[in-house]
């Protein structure tokens, strides 16, 4: 096991002001408990946090201005950075209840392989399975290289993304959750394994997609891609995937969404002034959307939440947002108000370097590769991806489509406290033991820490032992969990560190090994063969007066014929994939 301070120096100190966050999850790096994790290596870093009731659709007022990302559902508003942990999860939860669906956590079997040329991945849950695949580009020189995953094969360049150091993954979104499906069959690997019914849209099974591609990098011992080093980019309505993506998924490092439009960056009550694809055509030209979210087509007033705050979603990690001023019908006024409304989260969380907006270019072609981007496009890299860089993000709103965030909000930016005051550590946790392991499951137990702070217990990460990284297996809010979605006869060693409410880590306890059960039960022994056959109680067949005639023949009717006829076995090629390609600037 490796306790290492190698992530990114920013995001070292920027973290460390920041957010009382959960440490690490698979593939990330473990870091000293006096400093936050400096790349986010959860899934959902707030997974633990208790989250009050959601409102019902008919309780929500209208409210014109943007919601407070800073007030939570109680009606408090957070003092402390370190409530910005649990605030996000509350986020989350309207956002997915309200706007995009749910996005369900990690599944119980997730396998997969990675090659120099390509990722597969094979997902298991609850009796269903799923499949697919993405290609993989390496960049020149030796890894493991950090890597930047393309939705639709259209997003930032890149061949500069690969000429700065970075792998490049062409990922498929319509394998995971196809356009043109009616909602209530919706189809792809996402809706293989959750029912072609589920509520949730196609930009959240899209996410889930990457999420999945991200277990299998961890999983793979980080020898080609880093586990901890993934940026995720799209254009149009792949931008719109790479921004829900980004926003949901915290182990991504860096989020770069390019002209998303309706659905995407722009915020929801500002499209109908602007003259942007409406709600109601983008909601209904494909399944991006949640369900629900039809009911706020025509009012999104009555959102409980707003696209600023998918991008505070995404603080304190890299964002570099890519837009187009020169077609109204993206919302790019919209989308300038949505990225000044959640970088005032990004300030108060101490992490104002990490944004960045960008829409003054000259080239108004959708999903053109712009000059005007290249150098922000490769600072960002080496920042948040290589960790050789330092660059501050920058606000560079075209005078054509420049928003007013003081026209949309009634509410003022906190000064947040560095967690409370609280920098000591919880005690470690005491003897750990593995018990009831099966093919892919196993309960831990162990003595409980105590908090020596003041801010509280807060729960426990539990993690493997693996080399260069460890990645996190699981949480807890006890001294007790069960493992799943382990791989069978496979040995692991692991241990767990305590965490308090002010994000400070214990020290690791001691390890415990135990090793999964071989597949099925583990019985590879069959059982004995049988003996001592018998019949008995045999009698005479009795004589049937037909007995020895040949059966009687009749002659069918045309209609019979016909009926009887097997079908035809028809041979088909495979439909191959549709190749991805932008749509028009009217659709985006």
């Amino acid at each position: 096991m490796i306790i290492s301070l190698a992530r990114s120096r920013i995001r070292s100190r920027v973290v460390a002001l920041v957010v009382a966050v959960t440490l690490s999850a698979a593939g990330a790096v473990t870091v000293a408990a006096t400093e936050a994790a400096a790349a986010a290596g959860s899934e959902n870093e707030g997974a633990d946090c208790v989250v009050p009731g959601l409102p019902s659709e008919g309780s929500l007022p209208t409210n014109s201005r943007l919601p407070d990302p800073f007030r939570k559902m109680d009606g408090t508003r957070i003092t402390t950075k370190s409530e910005w942990r649990c605030r996000r999860e509350e986020t989350k939860r309207l956002a997915e209840r309200f706007v995009y669906g749910e996005k369900p956590p990690k599944p119980a079997g997730v396998m997969g392989t990675v090659s120099n040329s390509n990722i597969t991945v094979n997902v298991s849950h609850n009796g269903r399975s799923s499949s697919f695949s993405a290609s993989v580009s390496l960049p020149g020189g030796s890894g493991p290289f950090p890597a930047v995953v393309v939705l639709g094969g259209f997003g930032a360049d890149t061949a500069a993304i690969r000429s700065a150091g970075a792998a490049v993954i062409n990922y498929d979104p319509y394998a995971v959750g196809r356009e043109g499906t009616p909602r209530n069959n919706k189809q792809g690997a996402f809706y293989s394994i959750y029912g072609s019914s589920s509520s949730t849209g196609v930009l959240v099974a899209w996410a889930w997609g990457v999420s999945r591609i991200i277990d299998v990098i961890e999983q793979s011992g980080g020898n080609i891609l880093k586990a901890d080093a993934t940026g995720v980019t799209g254009c149009s309505r792949f931008g719109k995937g790479a921004f829900v993506t980004g926003a949901f998924d915290q182990r991504i490092t860096l989020t770069m969404p390019i002209e998303s439009g309706s659905a995407g960056v722009p915020i929801f009550r500002g499209i109908p002034g602007e003259g942007a694809q409406s709600l109601s055509s983008a909601y209904g030209e494909q399944p991006w959307l949640g369900d629900a979210f039809g009911s706020f087509t025509s009012s999104p007033n009555r959102l409980p939440v707003d696209t600023h705050q998918l991008v505070a979603m995404v603080a304190p990690r890299g964002l570099f947002i890519m837009d187009n001023p020169h077609i109204a019908n993206l919302g790019p006024r919209s989308a300038s108000v949505a990225a000044l409304g959640g970088a005032e989260v990004y300030k108060a969380l101490g992490a104002g370097a990490n944004i960045t907006y960008w829409s003054d270019v000259q080239d108004g072609t959708h999903c053109a590769n712009r000059s005007e981007w290249r150098t922000p496009l490769q600072q960002n890299i080496q920042k948040f991806l290589l960790n050789t860089g330092s660059a501050a993000g920058t606000i560079r709103i075209s005078s054509r489509a420049q928003g007013n965030l003081a026209e949309w909000r009634d509410w003022q930016t906190p000064t947040l406290g560095d967690s409370g005051g609280d920098t000591t550590a919880p005690s470690t946790p005491g003897t750990l033991a593995a018990s009831n392991v099966t093919v892919g499951s196993a309960t831990l137990t162990w003595a409980a820490s105590t908090d020596q702070g003041g801010s509280g217990l807060a729960g426990y990460n539990v993690y493997r032992e693996q080399g260069a990284t460890d990645p996190q297996l699981g949480q807890s809010t006890t001294n007790s969990t069960t493992l799943t979605g382990l791989t069978a006869n496979t040995q692991y060693q692991v241990y767990v560190r305590a965490r308090d409410g002010a994000g400070n880590l214990s020290g690791n306890s001691q390890p415990v090994t135990f090793t999964t059960t071989a597949g099925g039960s583990g019985d590879t022994s069959p059982p004995t063969a049988p003996a001592g056959l018998a019949a008995s109680g045999t009698t005479r067949p009795r004589a049937r007066p037909w007995a020895g005639r040949p059966p009687r023949t009749t002659t069918a009717s045309p209609a019979t014929t016909s009926c009887a006829r097997p079908a035809r076995a028809v041979a088909r090629s495979p439909r191959s994939a549709p190749r991805p390609r932008p749509r028009t600037a009217t659709r985006a």
